[in-house]
């Protein structure tokens, strides 16, 4: 069994390397239970408990379903585990969910009573910012503030113009696959707009946008085709980026791309909590 110091050194661990895990907590138990209250346990994506232990089967499915779910829609979940004749007298059935809680049947011997605290831990958004243009500068100090993770793609002698952010990526050489959502914003100012765009439509992100005219972006586009970028592809372009607010300054703008990537980002939150329920 995984100490409690190991415990949180492998949820540190995991956490800093951007994986997607849940965190199974037992916060309460009454009578006779297999793990204790402070128990915890690491469960994956697929299914699998990584390190750490909560108790037998008693609770297993329960609490993995609990987890699955949790890390689809984001949500934390509170699963209570009793025995038949304590549900039957509270008037509640196994599966159902009432007041926060999800209660579950206890068929073990011990007929203990376990609530385990189930906590979805995903990578933070991550907004990528390729060039070093001021608008460019001013959405990573604006995404910064907003909560997300923030990356600069830009050459080397570019790198300067931005304060301190999570990552630098020298050039445009974007990951295919990355955990979590992405949001990349385009500002190179005519300096290697073709090479960003190619690298951002390379890859899957939630949103792709391209600060500059909506003329401009149609010759970009245009060139793309030529190159044998597909229709489907190129429609994921946003162009010109950031909502109408009617933006001059960068800062503006850059206030415009944030609520358009924000807008975006709960939008799909909503259809993620949809198809879960």
């Amino acid at each position: 069994m995984e100490r409690a110091s190991d415990i949180l050194r492998i949820i540190s661990a995991r956490k800093a390397a951007g994986e997607p895990f849940a965190l199974a907590t037992v916060v309460r138990t009454v009578a006779a239970t297999a793990a204790k209250a402070g128990a915890k346990a690491v469960i994956l994506p697929d299914g699998t408990i990584s390190e750490g232990w909560i108790g037998g089967g008693c609770a297993r499915a329960a609490v993995l379903k609990a987890a699955k779910d949790a890390l689809a829609d984001g949500q934390s979940r509170l699963v209570s585990v009793q025995p038949p004749d304590l549900l039957d007298q509270q008037g509640h059935a196994s599966g159902e969910e009432q007041g926060g809680v999800r209660f579950a049947k206890n068929m073990c011997p011990s007929q203990g009573t376990m609530d385990i605290f189930v906590e979805p831990v995903l990578p933070r958004s991550q907004i990528i910012i390729c060039g070093s243009s001021p608008v460019a500068v001013a959405v990573a100090d604006f995404a910064k503030r907003a909560g997300f993770s923030v990356t600069s793609c830009a050459p080397a002698d570019e790198q300067a113009a931005f304060g301190e952010i999570d990552r630098r990526i020298e050039g445009y050489a974007l990951s295919v696959d990355e955990p979590g959502a992405r949001y990349i914003v385009i500002s190179t100012q005519g300096r290697g707009d073709e090479a960003a765009l190619l690298a951002a439509l390379a890859v899957d992100a939630e949103y792709i946008a391209f600060v500059g005219s909506r003329k401009k972006a149609e010759a970009l586009k245009s060139s793309l085709a030529g190159r044998g970028i597909s229709e489907e592809r190129l429609a994921r372009l946003k162009a010109p980026a950031g909502l109408d607010l009617g933006a001059i300054t960068p800062e503006e703008i850059a206030i415009s791309i944030l609520a358009e990537i924000v807008a975006v980002q709960r939008r799909k939150d909503s259809r993620d909590k949809a198809v879960v329920a």
